[in-house]
């Protein structure tokens, strides 16, 4: 998805954001993340956001690291809000550009916020950058093997036209691995190191699952 808000480079963000820790919630570059805010901290958040430049960091917690959480998260603009009526925000984040934690600010206000780094990622501002070098065939045979060990249905039409960086991207956002794999998506150096990420681990839950459930003989 496109925004209305260009960001050409690192110096087009925020020195400091509100940040939003939720362990196995995935944002990249470019991808969408639907969020259900009903915490009244985060619904200030959101309220504060939207008054400003509508940016919020994502992060996964990490109770044995820096400040509490793992050293690189995304920023991501509100592209989409709804109010439920029952005092909750839907909201979708589209995602810029990941950042390096520097410090945690110390502020009033109920939600965190923090100093982030963009520079070490300034790769996530070149729209499908690194496309060519992914192997889009190897992982298209790792997700079919996924879908049919686990009987999912999956539009393989949107699949098939989907460009290399949205369809990376969005399986790796969807992926159903913990913490620490989803941060090992996150923190790939390109998108070509991602895909591998994904596929390894696909392969990995693949393999793992047929020695659980060995063939009787």
């Amino acid at each position: 998805m496109s925004l209305n808000q260009t960001y050409s480079d690192p110096d087009a963000l925020p020195a400091s954001f509100p940040i939003f820790p939720l362990a196995k919630a995935l944002l990249l570059p470019r991808g969408q993340l639907p969020l259900n805010i009903f915490e009244p901290r985060y619904l200030a958040m959101i309220d504060d956001a939207l008054k400003d430049n509508r940016i919020i960091g994502m992060i996964q917690p990490n109770p044995d690291a820096a400040f509490g959480l793992f050293p690189v998260g995304c920023a991501g603009r509100i592209t989409q809000l709804a109010e439920t009526g029952d005092g909750r925000y839907l909201v979708t984040l589209t995602g810029i550009a990941r950042f390096r934690i520097i410090e945690e600010i110390e502020v009033l206000t109920p939600y965190r916020q923090a100093r982030g780094d963009f520079s070490a990622f300034a790769v996530d501002f070149s729209p499908r950058a690194g496309e060519d070098l992914v192997d889009r065939d190897g992982l298209l045979r790792t997700l079919r093997s996924f879908a049919e060990t686990n009987d999912l249905q999956l539009d393989w039409e949107s699949i098939h036209e989907a460009p290399n960086e949205a369809l990376v991207n969005a399986l790796s956002m969807m992926s159903p691995f913990g913490a620490k794999e989803k941060q090992a998506l996150l923190e790939a150096k390109d998108l070509k190191g991602r895909a591998d990420v994904l596929v390894a681990m696909t392969e990995f839950e693949l393999a793992r699952g047929k020695n659980a459930h060995p063939t009787l003989q």
